[in-house]
């Protein structure tokens, strides 16, 4: 049973540092096989004005003259040994910088997730209580719409009633200028990034558990329950919503990836200083060792978020490694 586990385990772990290693060779090259000069990242306007040999000798500082191969085994190498090179925009190490920024992602991102994950929870046991009544078709209706409408539009409609016409909230950036360490200013800033984030997921998973929790409501076990009398709260709380919960972590896993490009955009759109404003930034730029580490962050992110949510299905129903491997035999039988 042990060496099963081992195994199991083993077998989850190579298949994560695979996808890293493919991960890491796409970005690598597609970002210095796309158009545009990196040098003006650096340099600036001066890019313009240097003669072929400063531009060879620009290129060789950089480290970008070498075939991309030859790029991409020295940056492995220097990325064991916890060195990833210099931001091309900023004139710093790429560390500093996403170290400079990222707790106001986490901020942002973390607060989002928890409050939506507590709302949907809530939603979707209020939505399943009240099912196909009043409160239910509101609700359901109500959440559809706001699903629907994007993240942009829904932050620009905020920004020019809160910020342009009522002048309560600031309509940019996580603090005002020398207030970083007022926090009562940084959660002014961050009302508005935060009600997208949540409202744009919300009803998305509301609706994902009250589904599940109706699946449950009509299994056998709860309907011999209901006809020996059981009181309709103590099986909702406590067999239905119980049983919902191993999914809904699973949920909750899967759904990091999906919040976190949530978050990206607001970022944008807001101009919060965060991770997803210095990924645009650094795509725009070039800035080639900037793009390179957060794209790595992300994606191993979301590859460990899918394969965690995997194992929770696999371990919630067997049936699911039993279907992989039928899979699997019937790809190398054909």
């Amino acid at each position: 049973m042990r060496q099963k586990k081992l195994v199991y385990y083993g077998k989850k772990c190579l298949i994560f540092l695979i996808s890293v290693f493919i991960l890491s060779v796409a970005v690598f090259y597609v970002a210095r096989l796309a158009p545009g000069d990196p040098l003006i990242s650096y340099y600036g306007d001066r890019t313009e004005k240097m003669s072929p040999e400063e531009r060879e000798w620009a290129m060789e500082k950089l480290g970008l003259n070498e075939p991309i191969s030859v790029q991409y085994v020295k940056w492995v190498k220097n990325a064991f040994h916890g060195e990833f090179g210099i931001s091309f925009k900023y004139k710093q190490d790429v560390v500093e910088v996403i170290g400079g920024r990222i707790g106001n992602t986490l901020v942002l991102g973390g607060i989002g997730f928890i409050i939506m994950f507590a709302g949907a929870l809530l939603l979707g046991i209020l939505c399943a209580w009240y099912e196909n009544r009043l409160a239910d078709r509101i609700l359901c209706k109500l959440g559809t719409i706001s699903s629907c409408i994007p993240e942009f539009w829904m932050a620009l409609v905020l920004i020019l009633v809160f910020s342009v016409n009522l002048k309560i909230l600031p309509s940019s950036g996580a603090y005002g200028t020398g207030n970083a360490g007022d926090i009562g200013d940084r959660v002014l800033h961050l009302i508005m990034p935060l009600t997208i984030v949540v409202m744009e997921h919300l009803w998305y998973y509301a609706y994902m558990i009250r589904n599940k929790i109706l699946e449950e409501v009509r299994a056998d076990y709860v309907l011999l329950a209901k006809a020996k009398g059981l009181n309709k709260k103590k099986l909702m709380f406590r067999h239905c919503v119980r049983n919902v919960m191993p999914a809904y972590l699973s949920i909750m896993a899967i759904a990091v990836p999906h919040v976190l490009g949530g978050t990206y955009v607001v970022e944008s759109v807001f101009s919060y200083p965060g991770i997803g404003a210095l990924s645009y930034e650094s795509a725009r730029y070039h800035d080639y060792n900037l793009l390179m580490l957060l794209c790595m962050m992300s994606g191993i992110l979301v590859i460990f978020c899918n394969i965690v949510s995997q194992t929770i299905n696999e371990q919630i129903d067997p049936r699911m490694k039993d279907e992989v491997i039928t899979e699997k035999s019937e790809v190398v039988e054909g």
